[in-house]
């Protein structure tokens, strides 16, 4: 065999060095835009779910109404900002009095800012968006969705599980849809990827008050939160 078959031959990507500083720019740009629009909107509970379903879905409906009753703890719901699930919670918040924030991610199709929306700001970063509705969040809700979702919930999950967030509750909504989900849970579990006390790291129900007890039993005293007049809103709010 020649010497030029047996040489290691390394790739360049395609990225020049401005390229990649124009990007760290961008991203940065974009926290202190989030940081910048986000500091009033007072604790949030981040409600995670497909964009595709629509108002006749149960799992819409479901999500509208256990929305409904975390803004009725005194939470501004948060959300990606779009249709589906998300469209359900900020609507469900909107209809009690309470407040509706989201975050939307501009993509060429399915992602648009639904109507029920207080405040939101429009980003062209997953991870910055990812990051943001962690960061405002005393708890989180996944309802049934794609790929997004499930992101979101393990990314939530590893935070809390490696101690770089505090232990906010974590609500898995729909044991049907996310039985295959649980099954993957316990083979980590017993092949040893996760330990057995990374269950209750997150609570799953189908129960709206199940869900909405634990919330509200995980967060309020745990984390020293207490009504106090909003600048922002005009009224007694969540700071």
């Amino acid at each position: 065999m020649s010497q030029e078959n047996n040489e290691i031959r390394f790739l360049d990507g395609p990225r020049s060095r401005w390229s990649e500083f124009k990007m760290a720019i961008e991203v940065f740009a974009e926290f202190i835009k989030g940081f910048r629009n986000l500091h009033f909107i007072g604790p949030c509970v981040t409600v995670f779910g497909s964009a595709r379903f629509k108002e006749d879905n149960k799992h819409y409906q479901k999500a509208r109404e256990l929305s409904g009753e975390i803004a009725k703890l005194g939470f501004t719901v948060m959300t990606g900002g779009g249709p589906g699930i998300m469209e359900a919670a900020n609507r469900g918040a909107k209809e009690v009095g309470g407040k509706s924030v989201g975050i939307n991610i501009v993509l060429p199709h399915e992602q648009y800012a639904n109507p029920y929306l207080d405040k939101w700001i429009d980003l062209k970063y997953f991870f910055v968006r990812k990051t943001l509705l962690i960061k405002y969040s005393y708890a989180f809700v996944i309802c049934p969705g794609g790929f997004g979702t499930l992101d979101e919930f393990f990314e939530s999950m590893t935070l809390i599980q490696t101690g770089k967030i505090k232990e906010f509750p974590i609500v898995v909504f729909g044991t049907e849809f996310h039985q295959s989900v649980m099954d993957h849970v316990e083979l980590m579990i017993s092949e040893k990827t996760i330990s057995p006390k990374d269950k209750d790291l997150f609570l799953i129900t189908d129960d709206v008050q199940e869900a909405v007890e634990h919330i509200r039993k995980h967060t309020i005293k745990p984390f020293g939160l207490k009504y106090k007049p909003n600048p922002v809103f005009g009224e007694q709010k969540w700071l």
